[in-house]
């Protein structure tokens, strides 16, 4: 009887999971096999069908990649707790877990604390306990003492929240330090207090993130009204591998439709590099840059116009940001709830240069 309830929970799981997993194949393109019986649907399937769908699941957690997980779980209809819980679990329950399985229980944690958390809960109210009552149905009871091994963790979050520039915490080494401590802990992560702590540091310096992204925005948008302002119609913006006489009004509208993109909480590496350039390019141009403060360097050129036609975003930035920029100019609301995850290329990059274009 143990066994036969074991495989009916097994079962009922791979039914909750087939929909999602089926979705991310199609979307990634991930050539596999459908499984009949889960995709007909078997109520009461025989011991073999249970394993099919057993080895059908373990497939496909090898080719789904934790960046496509990430982004197909942030940007789809499907997410419900009990997915996001039965995705949990089935990483959890898994014998021997592998860095990529870490990964995705490391983002399906902070994914169902942010789903079960209220909407305006303030940054110090989310304590290890307050996390850890959270994430009790899927964790159970948790003694939230921290080991030693963990208290760099904390060190690192401060950094985080001191962050004054979504470049100072990119490329500032901040998140190459926790991803270090995670990556260390090894087989360590997976006790339940690590993971706590774990989810809790991911989910302040996500917010943290979305926090200073916003900001960055809200500051480019400003930027171009002050130049506009001045009479300037062009900057040279070849750092954030624009021209080298880029169209203000253009600038707003590729800005325009990075609002729209980042207002889903996946977010990709290149456009947040970009917009890390873009605002330092802007400030160049209006003679505060941090290269100009150090080096005495002359300001970016600029270029003034009798007159500018408005201009359409490239297609490759309209298509990366799924939505056309065609709004007025408005700021972010940057205490909003959600934060995105975000992936930052590990090449190593400048951000004082320019592409020279």
């Amino acid at each position: 009887m143990p066994e036969l309830n074991q495989l009916t929970a097994e079962w009922s799981a791979a039914r909750i999971l087939y929909p999602t997993y089926s979705a991310l194949a199609r979307e990634f393109v991930i050539d596999l096999t459908p499984c009949i019986d889960l995709e007909t649907g078997v109520e009461q399937p025989p011991k073999e069908s249970v394993e099919q769908a057993r080895q059908w699941l373990q497939d496909m957690d090898e080719r789904i990649q934790i960046h496509q997980l990430r982004q197909f779980l942030q940007t789809t209809t499907l997410v419900t707790p009990q997915l996001l819980q039965t995705l949990l679990l089935h990483h959890l329950h898994k014998e021997e877990k592998s860095p990529s399985d870490r990964d995705k229980i490391d983002f399906l944690l902070v994914q169902l604390f942010s789903l079960a958390a209220p909407s305006r809960l303030e940054d110090n109210s989310v304590t290890l306990d307050y996390v850890a009552k959270t994430l009790a149905p899927v964790l159970g009871p948790v003694d939230t003492t921290m080991p030693a091994w963990l208290a760099p963790l904390e060190n690192v979050l401060q950094l985080a929240q001191k962050a004054r520039t979504l470049n100072e915490l990119l490329h500032g080494g901040i998140l190459e330090q926790g991803r270090k401590i995670k990556v260390q802990s090894g087989e360590n992560y997976f006790q339940p207090t690590a993971m706590i702590a774990f989810a809790r540091f991911s989910f302040l310096v996500r917010r943290s993130f979305f926090r200073l992204m916003h900001q960055d925005l809200n500051a480019i948008f400003d930027g171009l009204r002050e130049l506009e302002q001045r009479g300037v119609n062009t900057i040279d913006c070849r750092r954030a591998q624009f021209s080298a006489e880029e169209p203000i009004l253009r600038l707003r509208m590729i800005c325009q439709s990075w609002k729209v993109m980042f207002q889903a909480e996946y977010s990709s590496g290149q456009p947040l590099r970009m917009l890390v350039d873009l605002r330092a390019a802007i400030d160049d141009a209006l003679g505060r840059g941090v290269a100009q403060n150090a080096r005495a360097a002359k300001p970016a050129p600029v270029k003034k116009a009798a007159a500018v036609p408005v201009a359409k975003p490239a297609p490759a930035m309209a298509a990366r940001a799924g939505a056309a920029p065609s709004a007025p100019a408005t700021k972010f609301n940057s205490t909003a709830d959600a934060a995105p995850e975000f992936e930052v290329s590990g090449n190593e990059w400048n951000p004082d240069g320019s592409s020279g274009n």
